[in-house]
Parts: C-alpha cells; sequence; structure tokens
C-alpha cells in the first residue's frame, strides 16, 4: 500500500462517523474526490457521489458504507453520569472498560465506560451479561449541571478512535467496518481513472447509515441508476480461535480478497471479478450467502428494475468491537481487483442472468 493512500486510510478511520453523524467523514470524502473526479456531489440524505466520465452508456457504481455503529446520548442524572443508546448492533461487552470520545458541540470530550468493580458484584451478578441502560458513561463531571454544560441529549459518541499497526501488515482499529470499504472502494476509483480513458460512467458513492437498516445505499443507488454495482464491505475472518468453519466458511486474513456467491449476486458480475483475479494474479477467496447479505449489496440488486450487483469483502477479525482487524494487503489487492473489474466494462454488455 502506498505511503499517501495508508495515511488516507488512517484519516479516515481516525474521523468519526457514527450513523447519522456522518458529516466529518465526508467532509474528508470530498476533499479527496475534488482531486480525482469530475463531479462530486452531496445528496439530502447525506451520501457522497463521486462520478469520473458521467455520461457515457454503461453506468458502474461502487458503494462502501461510511458509517460505523456508536452511542447517542439520552439521558444525563444528577450526579452527571451519561445513560446512552446503541446506534447499530452492539454487543454491550465491548462496551464495559473502553475509552469513549462524546462528540459534542464544542468539539470531541473523554469519558470512560464502566460498571460496579468485580470485587462488589454478587455471585448471581457475575453471571448476568450486563444490559446497555445498566452502562453509564463517566466525563468526570461532579453533578448534572456541570455535564450540561458540555453535553447535550443527541450528542454521538463512539469508541476511541486509534489506528495500531500489527505484524505481518495487518492493522486494527475501531470502524473497519466499514472505512476499509470506502477506502477500497475510493482508492479503487482513483486507480481505475488513472489508467486511462474510461470504457463506462464511473460512479463511486460514499454511503451513509448502512448499519441502520442500509438507507444510504438506497437512495444514493436509485439517484445513480446503475447499471452494475459492487458494493464492499468487510466478512467476518474465521482464522481465528471459536469460529466454525462448516457454518462460517473458511476465510483468512492476508489471503486476498473475499467474492461472495449466491442469490444476491449477479453471476456475470462474479464471472467477471473472478476473471480479473486470474488474468492480474491477484488472489481471491470465494464465499457464500443462500440469502440476501446485510450489506448494501441488498439494496443495489432491487433498485429501481434491478442491478447487476456483486460484493467484495475485506476479512476481519473482531467485528464491531474496538479491536477489529483486517490485512492491509487485503485491502490494496481489492483495490487493484475492482480497478481491473471497472477497465474491463468494454462495449455493450448482458447483465441478465
Amino acid at each position: 500500500m502506498e505511503a499517501t493512500a495508508r495515511d488516507f486510510l488512517v484519516r479516515l478511520l481516525e474521523t468519526p462517523s457514527p450513523s447519522g453523524y456522518e458529516q466529518p467523514i465526508q467532509r474528508l470524502v470530498r476533499d479527496y474526490l475534488s482531486g480525482v473526479a469530475d463531479t462530486v456531489t452531496t445528496d439530502s440524505h447525506g451520501n457522497v457521489i463521486g462520478a469520473k466520465n458521467p455520461t457515457a452508456a454503461t453506468r458502474m457504481l461502487l458503494a462502501g458504507h461510511c458509517d460505523q455503529i456508536g452511542l447517542i446520548v439520552q439521558y444525563i442524572d444528577s450526579d452527571g453520569y451519561i445513560s446512552v443508546q446503541p446506534i447499530g448492533g452492539w454487543d454491550p461487552m465491548q462496551l464495559v472498560g473502553s475509552r469513549v470520545t462524546i462528540w459534542t458541540a464544542t468539539g470531541p470530550l473523554p469519558g470512560v465506560i464502566a460498571r460496579k468493580p468485580i470485587h462488589l458484584l454478587t455471585d448471581e451478578e457475575r453471571k448476568i451479561v450486563p444490559k446497555m441502560k445498566d452502562l453509564w458513561i463517566d466525563i468526570g463531571s461532579s453533578d448534572k449541571a456541570d455535564a450540561e454544560s458540555v453535553v447535550r441529549v443527541g450528542d454521538s459518541v463512539t469508541f476511541e478512535l486509534k489506528f495500531q499497526p500489527l505484524r505481518g501488515n495487518r492493522a486494527c482499529s475501531v470502524a473497519m467496518d466499514d472505512k476499509i470499504g470506502l477506502w477500497v472502494v475510493l482508492e479503487a476509483f482513483r486507480r481505475a481513472a488513472a489508467a486511462g480513458p474510461l470504457p463506462c460512467a464511473l460512479f463511486v458513492a460514499s454511503t451513509v447509515q448502512e448499519e441502520i437498516g442500509l438507507r444510504g445505499a438506497q437512495t444514493s443507488s436509485y439517484g445513480v441508476d446503475p447499471h452494475v454495482a459492487i458494493a464492499v464491505d468487510v466478512t467476518h475472518a474465521t482464522d481465528c480461535p471459536t469460529i466454525d468453519k462448516k457454518s462460517e466458511g473458511d476465510i483468512g486474513l492476508g489471503k486476498g480478497p473475499v467474492v461472495y456467491r449466491g442469490p444476491n449476486m449477479n453471476p456475470h458480475v462474479v464471472h467477471r471479478l473472478l476473471e480479473v483475479g486470474k488474468n492480474q494474479s491477484i488472489p481471491v477467496q470465494l464465499a457464500a450467502s443462500g440469502r440476501a447479505t446485510p450489506t448494501d449489496a441488498n439494496v443495489l440488486q432491487t433498485t429501481r428494475a434491478g442491478v447487476a450487483t456483486g460484493l467484495v469483502s475485506v476479512p476481519n477479525r473482531y467485528m464491531h468491537s474496538a479491536v477489529e482487524t483486517i490485512s492491509l494487503d487485503d485491502a490494496d489487492r481489492a483495490a487493484d481487483l475492482l480497478a481491473g473489474f471497472v477497465r474491463g466494462l468494454e462495449g455493450g454488455i448482458d447483465w441478465a442472468p
């Protein structure tokens, strides 16, 4: 991965974007696309869409969601402790003992989430998984008035955002789901455009609110009206303890991007992706889903009269945690795979299965 591309990934990961609060990261995306795309637009939903060669006959859309799971301030008690609701799917166990940031009107505010120490838990309490309503954020306030002087109901909250390199060209961070996918589609867009005149109209969408129902992909794809679209998300890496490969598949970090097969994926799109991987010596892993996937590919496929859709994923360990772990090599290869796919869209193509 080139140094400038890696630096941009770190900036994406360290910029907050809980669902519905994606404005900071979308400003970053717009700045990036302004030097690459012919046009850059932001729709009323908040999706940012870049276009290159937009009047060509075949419209191709690359989609990656910029939003991350988060929390939202619900209540401040008399002692200044803050209760929250979830934004997206959370395991409350991930929150106990975590450092968080409340994104207030005046800037980031650090806090911690905790519960009663183990020494004070009863035997029965130790057996119970904590509920979100039983956790709280401590910002160090002495009372409600002090807390309310800096925090408002409805402020968003994330884990402390930090990129951490690991051995083997791997890295962990909050919100690899799906900022690594967003990076892939933006980088694929850049690489495809840099390689020469495009054979198609190429659109890239930084979609919003995937974590609360695939909402941004639905609205952005309706606006673009593509003939073919590929969503890029993360998928569960199964090369760590306790995961059953018979039920979850055999997916490993560093073995290449994952191409999905199944009813949510157009067979021509899958075939072309695999051919690009073969012809360009890009290692590719296969995964299967017998139903509509819980990704942007779900709604891309059913836009308007239907879209030929593919799903490419980056293997991810420890999804929806503070330490989501990926291989930078997998992300780099995914960008090459998509750029190769785009550049192969020459002539009239019949996408009908």
